[in-house]
Parts: C-alpha cells; sequence; structure tokens
C-alpha cells in the first residue's frame, strides 16, 4: 500500500502541544513503517492520546511536522484524517447508540447518494466485515442493546471500512476474554501483511511483547526513547515509562479475613437467563475475585446485586439479615458500592467535576445534622481522595471528561471509596489503567480490604485477578462452574474452568 519512496508510513518531528498554560507534548517524535506494528506507551496523561489525536485530526499542533508516506499533511478534523487513510478506534467508544451495527460501520456512507441507499448491500457487507474479523453479530442489531465486547468489535470494524493506511487501536483488548483477545492479534498480523501501520496503544506490557516491532515511549509529555521490541524487556519499558523500577505490582494481601460472611449469594438467578442458581459468600476483608471467559455471566451477576438487572430468584444476604436490592438506590442505602466496566456510560459523570463525581453517591458523611453539605469536610474528603489514588488534576473542580481514562476509572472508583460501604463489587478495576496507577489502585483495594470491607473484583485479566484475590470464582454459561484456592491459582486452571473443563489431577 506505500506509495512514495519514504521508508515511513508515519513521520511525526518535533510535535509540541499545549493547552492553555499546560504543555502536554513537548518535541516528541514518532516515525511508524508500512507493515509494521508500533506499540505507543506511556502512563496515563503521558501525551499518548494527544498525539495521535494530532496525527488523525482532532487535534492541531502547535509546532513539528506530520508527514504520511513522505508528504506532509495537516489534518484539519477527522474528516480530513479518515480521507488520508487514518483510521482510530479510541478506549471511550463513538458508536451511535440508537443506530443498527451495519449504519454505524458505513455512517460515512449514509445520505452520500442522492438517489437512495441499497441497505441489502449495506448489511451484507458489514456481516462479511464482521466475520472477517472472526465475530457473529447481527449487522441489523440495534447498538444500545451490544454488549460491551460486541460494541468494540464494531468500533474496529467501522474502523476498518474504509480505505485505511494508517490503523490506531487504543487500549483495544480491555474488555476481551483470551479468545477474542488472539482473535485480534490474528487480523493485526493480517493487515500486517497487507501493509496497513498499526499503531497499538495498551497498558498491558504481555500483549506488546507477543504482537509489537517497534516501541515509542512517553513520559510526561516527551518521548524518553523508540526502539525495536527486540532490543528491550518488561523491566527496561516500564523503567521508561515510570523513571524507576516497579518491583512489586501486586502488594503483600494484609488484611485479617473474617471467619463468617459479610454478604451472602444465595440461588441468584437473572430474569433472561444470563444468569442462573449463583451462590456464594465472601467474608469482612476478603477480597473475592470472579473470572470466566466474555459471556459467562460476570457483570450480569454484579448488576443482578446492585439492583441494575432484575431478579427472576434468590437472596442476598448482608451480616445475617436478608436485603432487597431491586434499585442502585437500594443497594446504596445497605452500603453495597459497584464499580462499572463502562466508566463512560455507567462509572462517571462525565460533565461534572471530580469533586461531585465523588461526593454524590452519598451526601450523608459530608453533611452536618440538618442536612446541609458541609463544604469544609467535603473538600478534604476529595483532596484525600485524590491524593490516595494520584488522581492528576490541578484541581477537583475540572470535570471528569478533561480527565484522561485512567483518571476518569480512578474517580469512578474513589466515589464509593468516600462512603463506609460494607460491600464492593469492582469490574476489570484497571482497564485503561497504566502500570503505576495499577499499583496505586491495587494499594487502595488492600486498604480497603483492612478495613473489614468485602470486596469482589471481575477481572479478565489473569495475572491480575490471581495476584489480588484471596480465592477465584470461575463462571461458565451463566453459572460457578468451580472454585480455586490461592494454591490452586494458575492461567491453565481458570481457562479449565471457564470453558468448562475439570480440573487436571495429580497424582
Amino acid at each position: 500500500m506505500q506509495n512514495s519512496n519514504s521508508e515511513y508510513r508515519v513521520e511525526m518531528t518535533g510535535i509540541s502541544k499545549s493547552f492553555g498554560v499546560v504543555s502536554v507534548l513537548e518535541n516528541v517524535n514518532l516515525k511508524v513503517r508500512p507493515g509494521e506494528i508500533h506499540a505507543l506507551l506511556g502512563e496515563n496523561g503521558a501525551g499518548k492520546s494527544t498525539l495521535v489525536k494530532i496525527l488523525s485530526g482532532v487535534h492541531q499542533k502547535d509546532s513539528g511536522k506530520v508527514l504520511l508516506d513522505g508528504k506532509e499533511i495537516t489534518p484539519k478534523n477527522t474528516h480530513d484524517g479518515q480521507v488520508l487513510g487514518i483510521s482510530v478506534v479510541y478506549q471511550e467508544l463513538s458508536l451511535v447508540n440508537d443506530l443498527s451495527v451495519a449504519e454505524n460501520i458505513y455512517l460515512h456512507k449514509l445520505g452520500a447518494s442522492k438517489f437512495w441507499m441499497n441497505w441489502k448491500e449495506l448489511i451484507n457487507d458489514a456481516q462479511e466485515l464482521i466475520q472477517s474479523l472472526g465475530f457473529d453479530i447481527d449487522p441489523k442489531a440495534i447498538v444500545r442493546d451490544l454488549s460491551i465486547v460486541q460494541k468494540q468489535v464494531v468500533e474496529i470494524a467501522k474502523a476498518l471500512s474504509e480505505d485505511t493506511k494508517v490503523l490506531i487501536l487504543d487500549e483495544p483488548t480491555t474488555v476481551f476474554d483470551p479468545t477474542d483477545i488472539q482473535k485480534l492479534f490474528n487480523n493485526l498480523f493480517r493487515l500486517k501483511k497487507e501493509g496497513i501501520s498499526i499503531i497499538y496503544i495498551s497498558h498491558h506490557l504481555e500483549e506488546i511483547f507477543k504482537i509489537a516491532d517497534s516501541i515509542t515511549v512517553l513520559k510526561d509529555g516527551v518521548d524518553t526513547g523508540s526502539m525495536p521490541t527486540s532490543e528491550i524487556d518488561t523491566d527496561g519499558v516500564i523503567r521508561l515509562m515510570i523513571g524507576r523500577e516497579l518491583k512489586d505490582l501486586y502488594p503483600e494481601r494484609t488484611a485479617t479475613i473474617g471467619s463468617e460472611p459479610i454478604f451472602e449469594v444465595r440461588n441468584l438467578s437473572g430474569k433472561y437467563n444470563l444468569v442462573h442458581d449463583v451462590s456464594f459468600s465472601v467474608r469482612p476483608g476478603e477480597v473475592l475475585g470472579i473470572a470466566g471467559l466474555g459471556g459467562s455471566g460476570r457483570t450480569e451477576t454484579a448488576k443482578l446485586i446492585f439492583g441494575e438487572f432484575a431478579k427472576k430468584s434468590g437472596e442476598l444476604i448482608l451480616n445475617g439479615e436478608k436485603i432487597n436490592t431491586k434499585s442502585p438506590v437500594q443497594a446504596v442505602g445497605h452500603q453495597i458500592g459497584f464499580v462499572s466496566e463502562d466508566r463512560k456510560e455507567e462509572g462517571v459523570f462525565l460533565p461534572l467535576s471530580i469533586r461531585k463525581n465523588i461526593s454524590v453517591t452519598s451526601f450523608d458523611p459530608i453533611s452536618d445534622k440538618f442536612g446541609f453539605i458541609n463544604t469544609d469536610v467535603e473538600y478534604e474528603n476529595v483532596q484525600s481522595l485524590i491524593k490516595k489514588l494520584n488522581i492528576k488534576t490541578p484541581s477537583s473542580e475540572v470535570d471528569v471528561k478533561n480527565l484522561s481514562g485512567g483518571n476518569q476509572q480512578k474517580v469512578a472508583l474513589a466515589k464509593w471509596l468516600s462512603i463506609d460501604s460494607e460491600v464492593i463489587l469492582i469490574d476489570e478495576p484497571t482497564r485503561g489503567v497504566d502500570v503505576g496507577a495499577k499499583v496505586e489502585i491495587y494499594n487502595l483495594i488492600n486498604e480497603v480490604a483492612e478495613k473489614g470491607v468485602g470486596i469482589i473484583v471481575i477481572s479478565s485479566d489473569m495475572p491480575e485477578i490471581m495476584g489480588i484475590a484471596d480465592r477465584i470464582l470461575v463462571m461458565h454459561e451463566g453459572t460457578i462452574y468451580g472454585e480455586l484456592s490461592k494454591e490452586e491459582f494458575s492461567e491453565e486452571n481458570i481457562l479449565r474452568y471457564s470453558i468448562g473443563e475439570p480440573l487436571k489431577v495429580t497424582v
């Protein structure tokens, strides 16, 4: 697909960008060859998203040059970028919920004809494109009704629906299970053979070393190094990203676990049979992990408990007493918190400030006896959580929509740490979060557990769930298929239970 004598498909040299008085990028360089998978790494707020938004036309650079196949380009908007062959799949999905899958994929074609739209052809093309990616999604389905995994697939299909020279993927696997991740990788290798350049942003370093040809690392808006993947290891990448060694990713579990359950789920089933006959308990101070493949019912179980989904049958027992959670309001009233995997839609209020997002969960802890908010107490509470979670912001009054994805995740977690929760359900706790921030979140989970809170963590990241959990439940086809004690933790055992197979018996 290369149409010039240039060695590089993309050359970004001396790129600088500021927003007001805040410098985001300073003299950054990025060079990507045709048919190369190039990893762009860095902590949240390092400038990765800003750099690719300059390449795709979302932002305009203050200085520097951008070349595509040896020719200087200055895309003024995303349409300009798409015409040039630059497609982006952002971490935060940008689909139109009320349109069909096919309409979302070929949105650029809608209204292009002066006469009529060949809907049959559009639907068939969408189906073929999705199937070529190894997935089966009804092209006529309304996007609002899809799972987050299916929405991510539609985003990727949408990016590939045009003549793409450069494909930018921002944290594409955060919602995928191992099988889906491998499908994505196979597609990337296929696109690479076709000469497409791929810029791959991810916090999962194990992925980078499986698929990337080259790596560029950003730290605080400066590129700290570019090199072939074969010339660096994980420790080296982490040093470039955070400027220090990262010796202990998962903290030692120090909480004292109670002998009796703080929370029990008995024979829980959902109305639509996505979850059936689920039973388990969690004790004070315990971190209970729930693993399983996409569609196994993990998230649905959490939403049934939190009252977001309607229950068909089952009981919830808190501190020995039966409780009702027919709505999230009732769940919060029983001191049950829930951090959703989909922070944009369910985890935070994007237009509101950090302060309002943290305080809105419950006003009781920050109110006086007359019901008025004590602004001093509120300020101290919010500042304490910003400091604990290392939320990168100049002020608690910054709107959450202006934060990086990882810092938005921290705010989503801070909401439930601001009240005295007895049980917290956390779905994908470090989705889109860099390695330095992961440690902060893991330490905070540990601290909360030390206070006697029962914590239920759902994660598709197997090293993560093994690193932070005391026990792991594995779901398969909507029910608990098996339980693993700490001594039984292994990726093989989790995967076996995930696909409905018994563990191997060692003699």
